[in-house]
């Protein structure tokens, strides 16, 4: 983002008017930091109600670079890049009634700890290390460079935005917890979308319509699908090989998983989840839609748009009146906020107790508290020392950093998934899957960044779509882990699976889970909607 922002007095004021309700807000929830035991600290008492869960996972999901990302997404391609977030709906449902229960009936506080319940210690320690590593090497490292690319946009020095981002996130995360990120991602979350609002409205206000969008326009701009040998969003690829992306992120990670964790019933979570989902069905019309009014102008001659990733702030400079530029900043600084808050968490979680509780399975829970604030401390530490370092990476590298998670996540989601529907598949099978599937995922990445003219086997291995490549690792890594598990059915006889596999009970007890299924189905509706008015 180029320096396209100029804020006046009233804008500045909002933006520090919003910091100062996201800190009394934390402070207001947080009990001025006392907590009585490491459950309250890192999964806020398991108490929360679905509308605090699902607004978390949401504003936990779209950070600043991904608003500034699918506008710009938007600008280039037109509505396809929402094929994601559409898609995310349905694994959200996926979540709430697949995954969820069998989490909550089972007291899990982390993923990997689910892992060794139903298969090993090394399937823990394997997820504990990708989890983190990736954690620290992506998300934080990728939302602090967010962060100050937005404060930049106004003005703000590189250094001293990154700073501002990383201390002020880390302060009532650190001294809050999960109550705190949870509750201020609620805030952020309306921050954010009225943001957005804003400059879709003014947007359309400015170019002429709805109707003026069309005709400005190609086609091509407005249709989901593509055909199967488009390089970037196969139609195949994005029914076949996305959903498996989605299953990892939405079902398996704790940075997502997390907020479900929190929520005092499978009821709560449940809903939760469909209300995220139901969110989810808004960035196509309120972040996607901003980046083709983008295109839509400069096409018009009313401005200059320099690349497509500048669409939304280059909008956002000639189209919002004064005190709504602040408020635009406020959205993006909201969802950098609640990325960065929602990591710092929940890798402290990750390291609290899966790696300093294990090694003192005896230690007071103030003592893990203690832990987790101080993992969160050395998390913001590191941001800080990492900031120098962000202006001599390339974002080609950032992107090909990103891409280790598609890369390795395919086996991930295979386990957790065919674990849960089949107890025959094992410890062995599992391992068996996620270490070939690691050493497949990394040799793609490699392959990928050499950029030789490979051909053959090697060429398509390095070429293919990488939502294909995601779909054949899936069927291959599963395939493997099932023959493997029916091979050591007798070896594999003596390991107790430790997690209860019934579920169906604890999902119809209350009594309301038809009112959720009727919820269910109109979701699934009003994405078979989007689907047909933009095919």
């Amino acid at each position: 983002m180029e320096n396209t922002l100029a804020l006046s007095g009233l804008d500045i004021g909002i933006i520090a008017f919003y910091f100062i309700v996201i800190f009394a807000f934390a402070y207001a929830v947080t009990d001025k930091g006392r907590h009585k035991d490491s459950e309250e600290y890192f999964l806020a008492g398991k108490d929360l109600g679905w509308f605090l869960v699902g607004s978390s996972i949401f504003a936990s999901n779209i950070g600043s670079e991904h608003l500034v990302g699918l506008a710009g997404s938007g600008a280039s391609t037109g509505v396809v890049v929402a094929q994601f977030e559409i898609l995310a709906c349905f694994v959200l449902l996926l979540l709430g009634w697949f995954f969820v229960p069998y989490y909550l009936k089972n007291s899990i506080s982390t993923m990997p700890e689910f892992l060794e319940k139903r298969f090993s210690p090394g399937a823990r320690n394997y997820l504990t290390f990708i989890s983190i590593v990736s954690y620290v090497l992506t998300k934080i490292s990728v939302t602090i460079y967010a962060g100050a690319v937005v404060f930049e946009s106004i003005g703000v020095p590189f250094w001293i935005g990154a700073g501002i981002v990383v201390v002020t996130t880390g302060i009532y995360t650190i001294i809050g917890g999960l109550k705190a990120v949870i509750y201020t991602d609620m805030v952020q979350m309306i921050v954010m979308l009225l943001g957005s609002l804003f400059i879709t409205y003014f947007g359309f206000e400015y170019l002429g319509g709805v109707s003026e969008l069309g005709n400005t326009l190609d086609a091509s701009f407005f249709s989901m699908w593509k055909v199967s040998s488009d390089p970037d969003f196969p139609w195949t690829g994005i029914l076949f090989g996305a959903p498996i992306l989605g299953v990892w992120y939405w079902c398996t990670d704790q940075y997502v998983v997390q907020r479900a964790l929190s929520a005092r019933n499978i009821t709560e979570a449940r809903r939760g989840s469909l209300f995220a989902g139901f969110l989810k069905l808004l960035p196509l019309f309120i972040f996607v839609f901003p980046g083709m009014i983008a295109l839509a102008l400069s096409k018009k001659g009313l401005f200059t748009l320099p690349k497509a990733d500048l669409a939304l702030p280059t909008l956002a400079s000639h189209v919002l009146p004064i005190g709504f530029k602040g408020f635009f900043i406020a959205g993006l600084l909201a969802a950098l906020m609640s990325s960065l808050s929602s990591v710092f968490n929940s890798c402290s979680t990750l390291i609290t107790y899966e790696i300093f509780k294990r090694r003192n399975p005896n230690a007071s829970e103030s003592k893990l508290i203690q832990v987790g604030r101080i993992a969160t401390t050395v998390l913001v530490v590191f941001g800080i020392l990492w900031i120098p370092m962000m202006k001599y990476v390339s974002g080609e590298l950032f992107t090909y950093i990103q891409s280790v998670q598609a890369y390795i996540s395919p086996p991930i989601a295979a386990i957790f998934f065919l674990g849960l529907l089949w107890s025959k598949i094992n410890s062995y099978g599992a391992l068996t899957a996620l270490y070939s599937g690691f050493i497949l995922g990394i040799t793609r990445l490699v392959l990928e960044i050499n950029k030789g003219d490979t051909t053959g086997f090697l060429g398509w291995f390095q070429k293919t779509n990488f939502l294909h490549f995601a779909l054949y690792l899936f069927v291959f890594t599963s395939s493997l882990m099932i023959i493997v598990s029916l091979l050591t059915q007798e070896r594999s006889k003596k390991k107790k699976v430790q997690i209860n596999m019934e579920i169906k009970d604890d999902i119809v007890r209350d009594g309301k889970y038809k009112f959720d299924i009727g919820l269910s189905v109109v979701l699934v509706i009003l994405v078979l909607s989007v689907w047909w008015i933009f095919s």
